[in-house]
């Protein structure tokens, strides 16, 4: 016998395309979308995500007799998770510069204000979760923290902490689909940001405080966004993609061994309790630090002549985190099931809807302040992000300023690390929210003193200006 006699060969089973045949669904949904998105022109103007419509398509396609477990739930959910990884790395390893038309401070300000905004998010989502669980317990009491993941983080943190709710919910008695109740918001969110974005971009413009640019050829790409100085060529031992691909599963890797190496520590009562099952929700936060660590020691390694060549290509980097998040859109909408959404609707309805109102007032307010030479640029580039992702921010961006002539666009994109160093404490209480009833009542109130503390700094000029007239 040979050895390739040994090996069993078992590409002619179905076993062996049953992964392959998720992201080949996943693909025709993102390609059906695409055309829908460019061919209807009423999903035109409603600058829906073409990625969320074809996840649309999915849940429409689950719905017909015998269509339903062809979409294998499970998997989608594990995409939608490494997706959001994945994305996160690529886009922390680009070579970000701050250029003058966003000074560090505006930068910092804007990452302010989307952690207060998740911050405020959190609250609204409490104040409507714990009614509904003491009278009548229609609703798991810490639900109403999803909504901040699934508005303001998207499919792949409503779905990981939405998980996690589950199984803390269960440990109580407590029946409750977290998955599908964050996953239901993400997908809301992006109708909100999107229709409800529109909607008042088109009142602006009857009113003539907003004109509406054109965008044809403003998104050409010059020579110097493909290639920058001394880069490796595109195609020698390896292609220049490849590199790119390989840096970003590279660092996603020591993401999971660092994780992995975590829960075989001894880390005490809410090290164990807390801290370890929600650390490997926190792929994405992970990944950001492990790309920027990974990022520092190759620029070490080329101030020091060991490295001659620049291996990092930003416009390669951007197009994988765009394709990253594109399949967590559809496969995160794709996963949403309805089993159990007649148990919740009221209350995720309340959410919602309570949810994107506030949204929209609070982070028109503070960009009045923040951005006033530039208010509705801002505005409408964080409240996209804010009830998507930054991509639903730069949609509409475009639509008034398609060339970016104004900071919001770099605002928008050098923000992460400020939002992410402050909005680390929101992810804290995330985990611990869930554990008792108790515990949500002191998450809210320490969310009330950390959205105040927040806003004040964001509104100290202002606040501090007043004082001293006085």
């Amino acid at each position: 016998m040979t050895i390739l006699e040994a090996i069993p060969m078992t590409f002619d089973r179905p076993e062996a395309w049953q992964w392959l045949i998720q992201f080949c669904i996943l693909a025709t949904a993102l390609l059906l979308g695409n055309v829908l998105r460019t061919q209807v022109p009423f999903l035109k103007k409603s600058l829906l995500p073409s990625a969320l419509l074809g996840g649309m398509l999915l849940l429409v396609f689950k719905a017909f007799p015998g269509c339903r477990d062809i979409i294998n739930k499970p998997v989608m959910e594990v995409i939608t998770y490494h997706a959001l990884g994945l994305g996160f790395v690529a886009l922390a390893l680009k070579n970000n510069k701050i250029e003058s038309k966003s000074s560090p401070m505006k930068v910092i300000e804007t990452g302010a204000l989307t952690a207060s905004t998740y911050v405020i998010q959190g609250i609204v989502g409490l104040l409507v979760s714990i009614p509904f669980f003491y009278f009548g317990k229609k609703l798991f009491y810490a639900a109403g923290l999803l909504l901040p993941m699934g508005y303001g983080q998207g499919p792949g943190q409503a779905l990981n902490f939405g998980k996690i709710y589950t199984t803390e919910a269960a440990a109580q008695g407590i029946p409750f689909a977290g998955a599908d109740f964050g996953l239901s918001i993400a997908a809301m969110g992006f109708i909100v940001g999107s229709v409800i974005g529109v909607i008042y971009m088109n009142i602006l413009r009857k009113k003539g405080k907003l004109s509406m640019k054109k965008m044809a050829g403003a998104q050409k790409n010059k020579l110097e966004d493909y290639e920058g100085k001394n880069e490796i060529p595109d195609a020698e031992s390896i292609d220049k993609l490849s590199v790119q691909i390989c840096m970003v599963l590279f660092v996603y890797f020591l993401v999971y061994l660092f994780t992995n190496w975590i829960q075989g520590m001894d880390l005490g009562n809410f090290g164990t309790n807390t801290l370890k099952p929600m650390l490997w929700g926190f792929n994405f936060l992970l990944g950001t630090l492990f790309g920027v660590l990974f990022k520092w020691i190759l620029g070490r390694f080329k101030k020091a002549h060991i490295v001659e060549r620049e291996y990092i290509n930003n416009y390669m980097l951007n197009r994988i985190s765009g394709f990253c998040f594109d399949v967590m859109i559809v496969a995160g909408t794709a996963a949403i099931s309805f089993d159990e959404f007649g148990t919740f609707v009221l209350p995720f309805a309340i959410i919602c809807a309570l949810g994107a109102l506030v949204t929209f007032v609070y982070v028109l307010a503070i960009s009045k302040h923040l951005y006033p030479d530039y208010k509705y640029e801002g505005f409408f580039s964080m409240f996209g992000m804010l009830t998507g992702t930054a991509s639903n921010g730069m949609i509409l961006l475009r639509e008034i300023d398609p060339k970016f002539e104004t900071p919001a666009a770099n605002n928008l994109v050098l923000q992460t690390l400020a939002a992410i160093v402050l909005g680390f404490p929101v992810l804290l209480l995330m985990g611990f929210a869930p554990k008792s009833l108790s515990s949500t009542w002191i998450t809210l109130g320490i969310l009330v003193v950390f959205w105040a503390a927040l806003t004040i700094f964001m509104l100290r000029t202002k606040i501090f200006k007043k004082k001293g007239k006085k």
